[in-house]
């Protein structure tokens, strides 16, 4: 679990308008524009916020920056491990819910199956989508969205569970206040994406 993660949104009109088997290279190329992307620039990281572009790509993607992660998905894996010890102590209406959201996103599922990518965003050829760890076009990005903005306000009624069936003394979303803290941060990215039509992509690199 050494990966990083880049959570970015990204224009449909844009990135979509090309074969899918393109549009990877086309969201990297465009990443590591010399002078106007995002690669090594010099713009100063602000946790909980967006880090556009520069030049001719400036509306057309952005990444933003999870708070307290560092950038890994070490902290992402952690909270699908740590919903799989509380899920089920949890209200049954917000286990649905949390399973759909986090199904979407980051966590393999019971049996660690899950797939986290729309079939075709980036063509069939799995050789073609090296790095990929998430890709969801704007439907789904939309039915996301809502399930995240569903679940928000119940989210509270599962602390004393976590407390007791996911909390640990030291380690990744150890307790329940960084674990609410990750789901907001991807409540934020569903809610940007899902209001611009774009899609959301997860990129290691």
């Amino acid at each position: 679990m050494g990966l990083d993660i880049n959570v970015l949104i990204a224009d449909w009109a844009w990135l979509g308008k090309v074969p899918p088997r393109e549009r990877l290279s086309r969201l990297r190329d465009a990443w590591y524009a010399d002078e106007t992307g995002l690669w090594d620039h010099d713009a100063p990281v602000i946790e909980g916020g967006w880090d556009w572009p520069r030049g001719p790509h400036s509306t057309s993607f952005a990444v933003y920056e999870f708070r307290g992660t560092l950038g890994s998905f070490k902290a992402h894996f952690w909270a699908g491990e740590r919903w799989e010890s509380v899920r089920h102590h949890a209200d049954p209406l917000v286990r649905a819910d949390l399973d759909s959201l986090l199904l979407g996103l980051i966590w393999g599922g019971p049996d660690g199956e899950a797939e986290h990518m729309d079939p075709g965003f980036f063509g069939d050829d799995p050789s073609g989508t090296h790095g990929v760890l998430l890709a969801r076009s704007p439907d789904t990005v939309r039915g996301l969205a809502s399930t995240s903005d569903r679940v928000r306000p119940r989210l509270g009624g599962l602390r004393e569970a976590y407390n007791e069936h996911a909390a640990v003394s030291r380690g990744w979303v150890s307790d329940f206040d960084e674990f609410t803290t990750l789901l907001d941060d991807w409540g934020r990215v569903l809610s940007e994406a899902a209001r611009r039509g774009w899609g959301v992509v997860g990129l290691s690199e």
